[in-house]
């Protein structure tokens, strides 16, 4: 079902007329008397994807450590202004949802099969909220550091029976996103798309500035856009950081959410701008403790940049959350009395790069020696592993079996998480997603309807009371 003014005046959903007076109601002042909430212009619906708890509060030393300063998010928490809840995560075929059917419940108001984007389990095609904003001509952005097309932001304007339909879903957010930044240029350009379609050119027909590097990214004032950055995912933020060539074509997620938010802040119309920090999740399956941190204060970043461009006004809704939890990584209590707990922590400062980067270059490592392996470790992670460490992680990049009895955790970078974690005193429990609820906070006009504990399937409707 669509959902148009009318609906809404009508009180068709869920919970009827009184439910749409009551999301129209703020709460009461100290003398009783009832207020009238303003209900939000825009809505900034910004998702850690894959941010288990731990990660939050282990960010937040991680920057105080490195940075001298904390976090924007764990600021909210501890500020008395925000509305504080958690998001309930599931999708139809399991406890444990991926990003897909996670972002088609938050769109569709259904919860979906895992691996499908806005259709049902019956095959049914479900709207996205996406298109019910088109509707209404409400302004839609997306923005996220996997590929554009990836199932996150996919699930706010498209539907297709298999994630994976990127190509399919590219051609969906014609007209219908005015904002689109992010990886997944390969899914746009002809050269590398399968039915060869020229997409960049059908956006550039439509007033799309079609910008591929961070230099026009900064220097574009179009009120429509399409910027891909990478041809597949933007790299690691803590690649990124050492790599200066990179730096000059790839923007932060913090630069994106900028660019996107000012077209919005600068228009009058109604808008909803998401916002992913996509590869946390990436990380939590990699168990990569350096990549995930930085990756989560590179979010942060982005926040804070939100938080400092809608300060002060009163029709801004500012939504943080996740989709689901990953691998859980959370701080051990190491030594005696874990006295040595922040020392171990600490090291995490040394890592110069992802684990996918130090994979990378054992491939390329010529010899495959234990001692070459060991110097590899040291120049990326900043520590030298035991010799049993280092005779079992040659063994399983060689594909041979180890003496592991977590099935999840007995592959390469489950047991190079491990063995970092003998350092740093960070464990995870596996590699894969989690049934866990996420944080959610919310700051700023209807913050409200997000307070409590939040079922996935109910984004929608929110969302809508809010903005329609």
């Amino acid at each position: 079902m669509s959902y148009t003014r009318r609906h809404l005046l009508q009180g068709s959903l869920a919970g009827g007329a009184a439910g749409v007076l009551t999301g129209l109601v703020q709460g009461q002042e100290s003398s009783g008397a009832k207020t009238i909430r303003k209900k939000p212009r825009g809505v900034i619906f910004c998702v850690s994807d894959g941010m288990s708890q731990g990660v939050l509060s282990m960010t937040e030393a991680f920057s105080n450590q490195l940075r001298g300063k904390g976090t924007s998010w764990w600021e909210l928490l501890a500020g008395g202004e925000a509305v504080l809840g958690l998001m309930d995560t599931a999708s139809s075929s399991s406890m444990v949802t991926d990003s897909a059917a996670a972002s088609s419940a938050w769109s569709s108001g259904k919860r979906v099969p895992n691996g499908q984007i806005n259709f049902d389990e019956n095959g049914k095609r479900l709207e996205s909220i996406g298109e019910t904003l088109e509707k209404e001509r409400v302004r839609l952005g997306l923005v996220s550091t996997a590929s554009i097309t990836h199932a996150t932001p996919a699930g706010f304007a498209s539907s297709v029976l298999k994630r994976g339909q990127e190509d399919v879903i590219a051609t969906q957010y014609l007209n219908r996103v005015d904002v689109i930044l992010g990886g997944g240029a390969k899914f746009f350009d002809p050269k590398a798309r399968r039915d060869k379609k020229d997409l960049f050119g059908s956006f550039a027909r439509e007033n799309y500035d079609i910008v591929r590097s961070r230099e026009g990214l900064l220097k574009s004032t179009s009120r429509k856009i399409l910027g891909t950055f990478a041809p597949g995912y933007i790299p690691y933020t803590i690649d990124r950081d050492q790599n200066k060539e990179m730096q000059k074509v790839v923007p932060t997620l913090a630069e994106m959410s900028e660019a996107a938010l000012s077209r919005f802040l600068d228009d009058e119309a109604s808008f909803l701008l998401q916002i992913e920090g996509a590869r946390i999740d990436h990380a939590a399956h990699k168990n990569d403790i350096g990549a995930i941190l930085h990756e989560q204060m590179a979010f942060d970043d982005a926040v804070a940049k939100v938080l400092a461009m809608t300060g002060g006004r009163v029709d801004i809704l500012v939504v943080l959350t996740s989709d689901h939890g990953n691998a859980n990584p959370g701080l051990n209590g190491t030594g005696a009395g874990y006295r040595q707990t922040d020392e171990s922590f600490a090291k995490i400062v040394k890592i110069k790069g992802s684990a996918e980067f130090f994979l990378q270059r054992w491939q390329q490592t010529q010899s495959k020696s234990a001692g070459d392996l060991g110097k590899l470790m040291e120049a990326i992670y900043g520590f030298k592993p035991t010799s049993q460490e280092l005779e079992a992680l040659m063994d399983r990049c060689a594909g041979k079996k180890v003496t592991e009895w977590s099935n999840q955790l007995s592959n390469p970078v489950g047991l190079l998480g491990q063995i970092v974690g003998n350092v740093t005193g960070v464990g995870w429990t596996g590699i894969c997603h989690t049934s866990d609820p996420t944080q959610l906070t919310a700051i700023g006009p209807g913050a409200g309807e997000f307070s409590g504990l939040v079922r996935n399937d109910s984004v929608r409707d929110r969302l809508l009371r809010l903005l329609l």
